[in-house]
Formats: structure tokens, sequence, C-alpha cells
């Protein structure tokens, strides 16, 4: 294990290898055999859960209930609204036969020609279009709004560079669908889902993130709105880490989804969708992870508490067993994720390096010295520092330390964040700058022309109008031009 650590790169010296190191090393990910997808393995999969079961509990507290709808969409269907079609149609993966056949030689198999689907179907990139013409059969009155559904599934986007939980072709996530009466009800809803997911982020992540608005080229396809929040990585990268549309009636219009309002006239429903994804992984690795390995917030760390008892001869490894199970249970009982591990086919050393890359929060150990004198060691991940300390009250000690590490990691990241965003109104300052990443806070014009040249020549996008931020008058840094906005400009993953 020192020497699989020493192989982990160093951020300052490549962060983008770093990152790809630590995601295989920590035992989170690994390519698979179809380009650009994933296999996420088992403890990657158990943070995924973690926050599944969270964000669940939190959307289910707004009314909204689950539902699953099919992976596989028509082609009509996509076609049926403009934007939409035009946002995806780049990297949709196409299904165009239903059945195979053995080929001549009996060694292998083809397509059968003869199985062609009359009409191609779509492997989901998003579900709009599917559940707009499921929503049309579910409202036909005021009285069946709102309808707020969510689903759990996976999506396929035919990504030509891809990363690990950053960008892949295929990608887990929920995708939110609602329903409404009024343009006020769906645009509050909107906004609520993305302050769910800004509270998610904070409080259960640790990761501070930036509130607000798209602009009209970075909206959701066939959006009227988009919201995002946008995390700063520890390079100054901007991570999209999660959006919430306000659609208008646009894909009502599309699909015909009409309901009776209360004067007993037909109108068409109101709409918007939200979701986050498996790139939320990405965010908490980049965000908090050090040299040494993973640093995971204690409300998201599959293992929260690691114990590792070292006793030289059965009876005294007995009598540390004997002393340290009851704190085990003590925590468990409090929801607390405890691993106990007294196996004897790996040396302690080996054990608090591997513990250390994948992150645990806390690290118990017990010797027979600690046993003779009624204490443990404690390391805590965050700070990796270590202390000698009584046994008596240890769960107690643990429940607060891991508090504790679950603010000290977000202000951590808080701090970093706000020593990185910049007010900028001089565009050579701009440009050089940019390189070294950060958030620029800057006047725009408001016109897709400049967006486009701030684009093309910094590789830097307009990530959104934040919310919070006084909107004064100014001149756009680029065209010279009376200023719209102000807006957060930064390049991005």
């Amino acid at each position: 294990m020192a020497k699989e650590l020493k192989e982990l790169t160093k951020r300052a010296d490549n962060y983008s290898q770093w990152f790809n190191d630590l995601v295989v090393k920590a035992d989170l990910a690994e390519q698979s055999a179809v380009r650009g997808c994933m296999v996420i393995k088992p403890y990657g999969y158990a943070i995924w859960e973690k926050m599944q079961h969270q964000l669940d509990l939190m959307f289910k507290e707004t009314g909204v209930q689950n539902a699953y709808f099919p992976l596989l969409i028509p082609k009509s269907f996509l076609s049926r609204e403009a934007e939409h079609v035009k946002g995806f149609a780049k990297e949709c993966a196409v299904v165009t036969h239903y059945r195979l056949k053995s080929d001549e030689s009996g060694n292998g198999v083809v397509v059968d020609p003869a199985a062609r689907l009359e009409e191609e179907l779509i492997i989901r990139p998003t579900s709009e279009t599917i559940i707009w013409n499921t929503y049309k059969n579910w409202i036909q009155s005021w009285r069946d709004l709102p309808l707020m559904c969510n689903q759990w599934c996976n999506v396929m986007r035919w990504e030509m560079r891809t990363r690990p939980f950053l960008r892949t072709s295929e990608f887990l996530w929920q995708e939110g669908h609602t329903a409404h009466a009024t343009r006020e009800e769906a645009e509050e809803e909107a906004r609520r889902m993305l302050h769910v997911y800004a509270d998610f982020a904070e409080q259960w992540m640790a990761v501070p993130v930036v509130q607000g608005v798209k602009s009209e080229t970075e909206r959701f396809a066939g959006a009227l709105d988009t919201y995002t929040i946008e995390a700063m990585m520890q390079d100054g990268k901007a991570l999209q880490s999660g959006t919430s549309h306000f659609l208008g009636q646009n894909f009502a219009k599309s699909f015909d989804v009409t309901f009776l309002n209360k004067e007993n006239q037909q109108e068409y429903v109101w709409a918007t969708s939200w979701g986050v994804s498996t790139r939320l992984i990405g965010a908490l690795i980049m965000t908090h992870s050090d040299d040494n390995g993973l640093v995971l917030p204690p409300k998201l760390a599959p293992i929260q508490v690691v114990m590792i008892p070292i006793g030289r001869g059965e009876e005294q490894m007995q009598a540390i067993n004997n002393k340290l199970q009851p704190v085990v249970e003590q925590l468990k009982r409090l929801g607390i994720t405890v691993k106990y591990d007294d196996s004897d086919n790996k040396r302690p050393g080996f054990k608090y390096a591997d513990y250390e890359l994948k992150g645990v929060p806390v690290r118990i150990v017990m010797g027979g010295r600690d046993l003779e004198n009624n204490t443990v060691e404690l390391m805590r991940r965050d700070t990796l520092e270590k202390e000698t300390v009584t046994f008596d009250g240890l769960a107690e000690r643990i429940i607060t330390l891991l508090d504790d590490i679950q603010e000290n990691i977000f202000n951590k990241a808080l701090t970093y964040r706000d020593q990185h965003i910049y007010e900028c109104n001089n565009y050579d300052e701009f440009k050089q700058r940019i390189k070294d990443g950060g958030f620029f806070l800057c006047h725009w014009d408001g016109t897709e022309e400049t967006e486009a040249q701030i684009k093309e020549e910094t590789q830097a996008t307009i990530r959104c109008v934040p919310f919070g931020v006084e909107q004064t008058e100014g001149i756009d840094m680029v065209s010279g031009k009376p200023a719209k906005y102000r807006v957060i400009i930064a390049r991005s993953y």
C-alpha cells in the first residue's frame, strides 16, 4: 500500500491525473469494456447510496413521489420540441434493430437485417419527452395538479471526451419532472428544488456553492430558465453540480398536455425538471481530497469510523476486543457506520494507509499499552492529527469529532472559494488571470457575441448570473458596452 500511495500523483504536479489516480486507487470506479462508461465499485456506490437516501428524503418532504419511466424513447418524440432535439441530437445513442443472428461462419453474431425497427428508439439522454407523453394521460383537471414525480435511473449521452464521474457516456442520476397550474407555481418549484440541491451540497457534501441562473446560451435545451449551483474545485475550476429548469409550457404544447382550470377553460400546464448525478462524487473528490487520498465528509462516508485493535497474543487481543466492542455497538445504535478491523492478514501500517486513502473520517487504534492505560490513539482524516485520549466517553468524543470534521472541511472549502472570487473589469487582466483558475465577477452586456468571444479566447464560460450579488451598472470589459448583469465567469469541467 505504501508503494501504491507513492504512485498517487501529486495535485500540484498534475491535478487531472491525481483525480484519475484517486478514483482507481480508492476503489471508487474503474473503466469498463464500453468506451466512455465506468464500473462503479462497491465503495464508490456506497457513497452514491448515501447521497440517494438523503436527497430522496429531501425530495419527498416537498411532496415529490418516485416513479419509473422507460429507458427507450421513440425518435419522433424528440423531434416534437425543436430546441430539445437540437440540444441533444449529437449525443443520442440510437437503437435500430431488435435481434441478432449467427453469421455465416457460425463463429459470431451479426445484426439481423430483417429485424429493423419500424421506428428507431433513443436511449434516454433525459426523459422530458417520454414523461410528458405519459403526463398527457394523467392530467385532465386542475385537481390533478401539481403532479410531481422523480425517478432514479441511468441515462446515455454519447460523450467524446470522458472522465470517471465528471463526464461519462452513461451515468446515474435522478430527474424530477413536475406539472403545475400556473407559471408562478412552476417557477417557485424550480427555485425550491435549486435550494434543496444547494442545502444538500453544503450541509451534507460540505461543498459551498454559488446559486444563480444560466445565460440563454447555457440553458437546458427546451427551458425558459435554468437555475444552477456552481462549486469551485481545488484547481479553481467550476463544476456545475445541479440544475433546475423552468420549462414554461414548451413540453405541454409539444405533447398537448392540457387541463380544465377552475373556470372550466382548457389550459396548457406549466412545467419544471431538475436533476443531479454521480458527478456529485467527482465534486466530493475534487473539493476535499489531498495527496494522501480521499477526504470524505462524515455524513456521506461509507465508513465513518474504523477501529483497529493491535494485540500481542490471543489473550491480549481478546481483552482489547472486549474493551472496544461495546463502543462499536453504541456507535451503531446512534447511526454511525463503524468498521472493526481485527483481520490478521494485513499489517497495521497497511491498514492505516488503506483507510487514509479511502477517506475514513476517524481512526481509532488500541494496542497493549493503551489497554493498560485505558487510552486509545485517535486520528482525524481531515487534518491527519493524532492524539492519545482516554477511553472513557469515547463514543461521545467520536460523535463530536465527526461533527467538527464536517464543519471544518466545509469551512476550509468555503475559505478557499471566497479567496478565489475576484472582481475584474479589465479584459487583458482577465485573460491572464483566468489561466490560474477562480471565479471572476464581471459585468456583461448580455449578448451572445460577447459570451462566445470570451469562450473562444479564454476557454471560460459564463457560469451564471449569481443570486445575492448586487447588480450594479457597469461597462462590459470585452465590448465596452453598458452591462446588464454581473456574472460569474470561470473555466469549468
